[in-house]
């Protein structure tokens, strides 16, 4: 033990060395290459000037959506009758416009600079002026969610998926045993992505029942399903913005910045709001949950959190922080057992009568790990994978496979992020349990077979309300840099741009230039401190 010890002691230094390192050159970068360098300080002059965010949010998000309205826009599912506008009709022929296939690319990754711009240097300021209201905030996150409310499913096709496991539910056909394709020429079918068609659903029984729900009010209309998905989505947000706030007073944190950090997070508007993903049900039920344990309601704590479980397993890591801490940090380890025995019982009540409702058993927890079919070099323990399978069939050892080198990376992947959790888990009482909730579902993204940038927002939500240190400048990295994951339209914006006429390359580049450097306001000048902007003042 005392040689773990010092070894862990050693990679902290390491850590911290290279951390502040990295955190430092940022803000050098920041201050000497972007307009906040050139404001002289000042006092803090009251929150009136709020309405230039929201103005320059709003229209980051516009410009997103705008982008990705073009016919032959790479952000979101091109086929007929899968959303409202911007999609080919049956008769359309023909190769797409270069030009405008640049255009669309530019005006989202420009929506997207804007946005992240924006919203980092809100928090900035929120993080050093607390006090805000929070009507205020709400009507923010009103006036961006509309944007992404009325687009089509963007960066992901997700959401077809759920409204065909829906139809699925709605006649009694078994999501956790088939995949959408037993539908046969249903419409539901069509926008399914091919990966998922075969696969099972790996969801809880609550979102199986909330989707038939939802398939069967829509008369079994596809389109509508869909729209009845997002807005289930903007409701869980909703349930994420109360939750957090409330865990943050729980907490005695300022609501308004954990607020602004979670509900007004680019990754969950994007991701949870305009890709419709279950996930924002999931956080939403989760941090109620974690909130009523923090003000010592450990019951119905309990039943939130399985009500999060029910919609996706990982929420269960919830359920074991907040029955560990439900008697306080004096609990003996054979006290803390009966928490765990009232747990069980609450989530297995829960779980119980939500199979009920779906209809289908526990068939779910044998579909955890089916998105393994997915091959990212954004998931760590995927990414080493596939270089080692490389690199044994470059040396010729093609009787290693690459599918048998992911199963061993993978598992150590996940068995490290199940070691570090146990750890945060042991010791969490001393470094604050909610902080290290977070931090565990972090590692369960990281180390997993899969990196989806909407799996971020399980941990960045709960993390906005309970984070120390180092960890804001990590909560801001994994937020403004999450969205980029994956995301469609880079490279042939790039290879776009090589085989144009430079009049278009010129027009791209200062556009995005332009979204990059251009001054946003005197507000900005109060989110550093200010002994930070006299020493940068004094620098230049």
């Amino acid at each position: 033990m005392v040689r773990v010890n010092s070894w862990a002691s050693a990679v902290r230094r390491i850590y911290e060395r290279v951390a502040t390192r990295f955190e430092s050159g940022v803000e050098l970068l920041e201050h000497r290459y972007t307009p906040l360098g050139r404001f002289t300080p000042g006092p803090f002059e009251g929150w009136g000037f709020l309405w230039q965010p929201a103005v320059l949010g709003f229209a980051a998000l516009t410009s997103i959506v705008a982008g990705a309205s073009f016919t032959n826009s790479p952000f979101k599912l091109n086929l007929v009758n899968t959303w409202f506008f911007s999609e080919p009709s049956a008769s359309q022929f023909g190769a797409p416009s270069v030009t405008k296939y640049i255009f669309s690319v530019v005006l989202v990754y420009g929506g997207l600079l804007l946005l992240m711009r924006v919203w980092l240097r809100l928090a900035e300021v929120m993080k050093l002026h607390a006090g805000v209201a929070l009507k205020k905030l709400w009507w923010i996150l009103a006036l961006w969610s509309v944007p992404m409310i009325v687009a089509p499913p963007l960066f992901s096709r997700d959401v077809f998926s759920y409204a065909a496991q829906g139809e699925m539910t709605s006649y009694h056909i078994s999501p956790y045993l088939y995949g959408p394709v037993t539908l046969g020429s249903s419409p539901y079918v069509t926008p399914v992505d091919p990966l998922w068609g075969n696969t099972p659903a790996p969801y809880g029984p609550f979102f199986l029942f909330l989707d038939g729900s939802i398939d069967r009010i829509t008369a079994h209309h596809e389109l509508w399903t869909v729209v009845g998905l997002r807005i289930l989505e903007v409701f869980a947000v909703v349930l994420i913005g109360y939750g957090v706030t409330m865990l943050a007073k729980g907490l005695g944190r300022d609501p308004g910045e954990a607020f602004v950090l979670s509900a007004m997070n680019p990754l969950v508007l994007l991701t949870l709001i305009g890709g419709a993903h279950n996930d924002a049900i999931m956080t939403g039920f989760l941090v109620v949950g974690l909130a009523l344990a923090v003000q010592r309601h450990p019951v119905w704590a309990l039943f939130f959190c399985s009500l999060a479980t029910a919609i996706k397993a990982p929420a269960a890591i919830g359920l074991a922080f907040v029955a560990w801490t439900w008697l306080g940090p004096r609990a003996t380890l054979k006290q803390k057992i009966r928490p765990f025995l009232i747990g069980g019982v609450i989530v297995g009540l829960t779980l119980g009568v939500t199979s009920l409702l779906a209809g289908f058993g526990f068939g779910w927890i044998n579909n955890l790990l089916s998105n393994g079919s997915v091959r990212s070099w954004a998931a760590p323990a995927t990414g080493v994978g596939m270089a080692l399978g490389n690199i044994f069939h470059a040396l010729g050892w093609h009787s290693i496979t690459i599918g048998s080198v992911l199963s061993v990376t993978r598992f150590l992947g996940l068995m490290t992020a199940a070691a570090f959790s146990l750890w945060l888990l042991w010791h969490c009482e001393q470094r604050g349990w909610v902080r290290s909730l977070g931090l565990s579902l972090i590692l369960f993204v990281e180390l997993g077979p899969v990196v989806q940038p909407w799996y971020l927002a399980w941990g960045l939500v709960i993390l906005a309300a309970s984070y120390q240190g180092r960890e804001h400048f990590w909560l801001l990295l994994l937020s403004i840099t999450g969205p980029f994951v994956g995301l469609p339209g880079g490279r042939q914006l790039l290879a776009g741009l090589v085989h144009s006429n430079p009049l278009l390359i010129a027009l791209a580049v200062a556009i995005l230039g332009g979204v990059l450097l251009l001054p946003m306001g005197r507000w900005t000048q109060w989110s550093w401190p200010e002994k930070e902007l006299q020493v940068s003042d004094a620098s230049t």
